[in-house]
C-alpha cells in the first residue's frame, strides 16, 4: 500500500469524467488499498480515484468509527429531501463552502470483494452526503460547482481539520 498525494483544483483529472473499470482485477484491489490509506492519511472521509491523478470510477469512504468500503462503478439511483450543509473537499484545501445536499441517498455500484452488485440506502447524513460527493468527483463536478453563489465559500483557518 502506498500513500499518493492528493490532486488540487485546477488539475484537469479532476474535471474529467472518470472511465468505467471494466474488471475488478488486482490492479484494483491495490488502488482501493491505496486510496484508503491517501484518505485516512489526509484525514478524510471520503476519497475518489482521481483525487490521485487516476482517471477511474472508484470510490472509498470511511467514516468515523467505520470500517472504511470501497465501491467500483458507483451511481445514485435516487435521491429525497434536500438539506443545507457545510462542506470542504480534500482537493479545494484551505476553504469551505455552503452548499444543498440530498437527506436520503441510494447508490449502487460493485463490491470489489464479491464483484456483485450492491446497493447502499444512506439515510445516514454524513454517509449521504460522501456518496453524493465522492460521485461527484467521478463526474469531474467538485462541491463548488453546487454553491448558490461565491459568498457561500470561504476561507478556513489552517487548524481546522478539512474533512471531504
Amino acid at each position: 500500500m502506498a500513500v499518493h498525494h492528493i490532486r488540487y483544483v485546477p488539475e484537469p483529472v479532476l474535471r474529467q469524467k472518470a472511465k468505467r473499470v471494466p474488471k475488478i482485477d488486482a490492479s484494483t484491489h491495490k488502488l482501493i488499498a491505496d486510496m484508503i490509506e491517501s484518505m485516512y492519511a489526509a484525514h478524510g472521509v471520503g476519497l475518489a480515484a482521481p483525487q490521485i491523478g487516476v482517471s477511474l470510477r472508484v470510490i472509498v469512504i470511511g467514516l468515523p468509527e467505520e470500517e472504511a468500503f470501497a465501491l467500483v462503478n458507483p451511481s445514485i439511483v435516487k435521491r429525497s429531501g434536500e438539506r443545507e450543509l457545510e462542506e470542504g473537499c480534500l482537493s479545494v484545501p484551505g476553504y469551505r463552502g455552503t452548499l444543498i445536499r440530498s437527506v436520503n441517498v441510494v447508490a449502487k455500484g460493485i463490491d470489489p470483494e464479491s464483484g456483485k452488485e450492491v446497493r447502499i440506502k444512506a439515510k445516514d447524513e454524513l454517509l449521504a452526503q460522501a456518496l453524493e460527493h465522492e460521485i461527484d468527483h467521478l463526474n469531474g463536478t467538485l462541491y463548488i460547482d453546487h454553491l448558490a453563489s461565491e459568498e457561500d465559500l470561504y476561507k478556513i483557518e489552517p487548524d481546522e481539520a478539512v474533512r471531504e
